[in-house]
């Protein structure tokens, strides 16, 4: 608590604590003047920035209230009638800022996604990924391998709930899953009609269904095999764009392939520097063939010295952080058992 000398000058410095209970405005150097002038600065800088002025006719109105370009959200309009009447003025400036904005959602960098388990970021290598039917989590091999191990049986290593007994109570259990919207049930159910397992008809047209509808969900891994259905004609009529496209959405939720196969498609398109950002990009998370392509393009002058040694040591970083001796165990028998002759 203050001594009494102080609450004495702190009255004299005020000008008298009756001074302050008839006129506040009168202290010029107490602390309560000084923070309600800063407000009423902030106050009237945020009434000038709610303000807009109309890309039409030049009137200024409340952006709140205002017409915004649907398509490029970067002008505004005092109503309607002005919207349309500077459409076609306004339509290369929107179409410009249409792309850059997609460019920017394009060649953003996405956090690989983990292992619920383990933690550690998922192998690119989509095989050594499961998504389980009883929980819709994906599982890395790693943890499967170890699952097996500890318990001895063939339970989901996250919710502990045993396979499917039957392949009628598997596709039972997927389309569960996918009732309650899990996107990665969509991606399995839509390789069992890729394949025609588990006692359905092979159907690449529902196989493309599915993908779709689980990309829509946030699954990037079936965006990336839609654009190779489009790519090639599985199931559907071959769409270079619409495989484009696809890939687009694909890299843009994550998926390495995808970005990698962009790449590619830039590169035969001459588009050499759009190329050599998404193998970079697929390079740094860890992509070895796109390190291989990078590593030519500093041979042949496409990609600097610095770029090339700083997507090197990104790429050995992703590397190190997907790799478990787990996963290198499981991986090891994996490969065993196919060039044994048996499914994996």
């Amino acid at each position: 608590m203050m001594s009494t000398a102080d609450d004495s000058n702190n009255n004299e410095q005020c000008g008298g604590s009756e001074e302050i209970k008839s006129s506040k405005k009168e202290c010029t150097s107490c602390e309560q003047n000084n923070i309600d002038t800063i407000t009423e600065g902030i106050d009237s800088i945020a009434i000038l920035d709610d303000k807009s002025i109309c890309a039409a006719c030049g009137k200024e109105g409340n952006s709140n209230n205002m017409n915004t370009c649907n398509k490029c959200k970067s002008v505004k309009y005092c109503n309607a009638a002005c919207k349309k009447k500077h459409r076609s003025k306004h339509k290369k400036a929107c179409e410009r800022r249409v792309a850059e904005l997609y460019d920017e959602q394009l060649f953003k960098d996405v956090e690989p996604d983990e292992c619920p388990i383990c933690l550690i970021p998922m192998p690119l290598d989509v095989d050594q990924i499961s998504v389980e039917s009883c929980c819709g989590k994906r599982i890395c091999i790693g943890c499967m391998y170890a699952m097996k191990l500890s318990e001895g049986k063939d339970l989901c290593a996250f919710c502990r709930t045993p396979n499917a007994a039957t392949d009628e109570e598997e596709i039972k259990r997927v389309k569960n899953l996918m009732d309650k919207g899990v996107s990665g049930a969509f991606f399995l159910l839509a390789g069992y009609y890729a394949l025609g397992d588990l006692g359905l008809t092979q159907d690449r047209t529902k196989c493309n269904e599915l993908l779709l509808r689980g990309g829509q969900l946030g699954y990037s891994e079936a965006y990336y095999n839609l654009g190779n259905s489009y790519e090639v004609g599985r199931g559907v009529v071959v769409d270079k764009k619409k495989s484009q496209h696809y890939f687009e959405l694909a890299a843009m939720g994550g998926n390495v392939s995808a970005r990698y196969n962009l790449g590619l498609l830039e590169y035969r398109a001459g588009n050499q520097h759009r190329a050599f950002k998404h193998f970079t990009m697929a390079a740094r998370a860890g992509h070895e063939t796109s390190l291989e392509v990078v590593k030519a393009g500093f041979r042949n002058g496409l990609v600097t010295k610095d770029e090339y040694a700083n997507t090197l040591r990104a790429h050995h970083e992703s590397q190190k952080e997907m790799k478990s001796d787990e996963r290198d165990k499981a991986s090891k028998i994996k490969e065993e058992m196919r060039r044994s002759g048996f499914r994996a």
